[in-house]
């Protein structure tokens, strides 16, 4: 079979141009802003018509009957929930693109879960609650958010993208989607969320990745610390 067989195959091949958010023509979709930037890609980014597969470990197995999700640190009312307790809570669909800190963008994104805003409505913040820290059943991966990014209207814990189950290479069954951040933000494998007062860094950030990681600041996005920085 030939290469151009064997992509056009890929079910996650984008074979047509982004969609405008205008052309979706539904109510209920929550339209991610960066989706109605004349430029989508922000500097330097090029966009990818695949969905590429990026890890530090792997894809972790994960016994769906034991998964559960956890929510604790600065809230008044710690959560627990199993996967089918998880996918019964009140659902959301969001337009959204996605890029990764590695310099390429998926944009024209449908992915369907639950509101941040749910969740973080739900555990009750405390007022000190600052920031975000996930960790992921990838080996305890972890990465770090600031609280505004995470309960932005269009940050989600999906389990479907363009209306299929996200499957386990791409974070099924669960993982987190912050659009307004670079990918690495939007936890694979979602084990646990800590609502902290102060800034933590996570396993990239350990490494060098910036503390926030928004593309669209500067003239290369916020992609690494600069020495010295917290």
């Amino acid at each position: 079979m030939s290469f151009l067989s064997n992509l056009f195959e890929d079910p996650y091949y984008q074979r047509g141009e982004p969609r405008r958010p205008e052309e979706l023509n539904d109510p209920d979709l929550i339209i991610s802003p960066d989706t109605r930037r004349e430029n989508r890609l922000p500097p330097g980014q090029t966009r990818t018509r695949k969905w590429p597969v990026l890890d530090a470990h792997g894809t972790p197995h994960i016994d769906l009957a034991n998964w559960t999700l956890e929510v604790n640190g600065l809230v008044e009312r710690p959560q627990r929930w199993t996967l089918a307790e998880f996918m019964s809570l009140p659902a959301v669909r969001v337009y959204a693109d996605f890029h990764c800190v590695t310099r390429w963008s998926r944009l024209d994104n449908i992915w369907t879960g639950v509101a941040t805003r749910e969740i973080a409505r739900r555990v009750g913040l405390r007022p000190e609650a600052r920031f975000v820290f996930v960790t992921a059943y990838d080996n305890g991966w972890t990465t770090n958010l600031p609280l505004e990014y995470f309960l932005a209207e269009d940050s989600l814990f999906a389990w479907e993208h363009d209306g299929k189950p996200i499957p386990p290479e791409h974070g099924g069954p669960v993982r987190l989607i912050v659009p307004r951040l670079y990918a690495w933000k939007s936890a694979k494998w979602v084990k646990s969320i800590t609502f902290l007062e102060r800034d933590r860094p996570g396993f990239w950030e350990e490494g060098g990745y910036h503390m926030r990681g928004n593309p669209w600041v500067g003239p290369d996005g916020e992609r690494f610390r600069e020495r010295g920085e917290g």
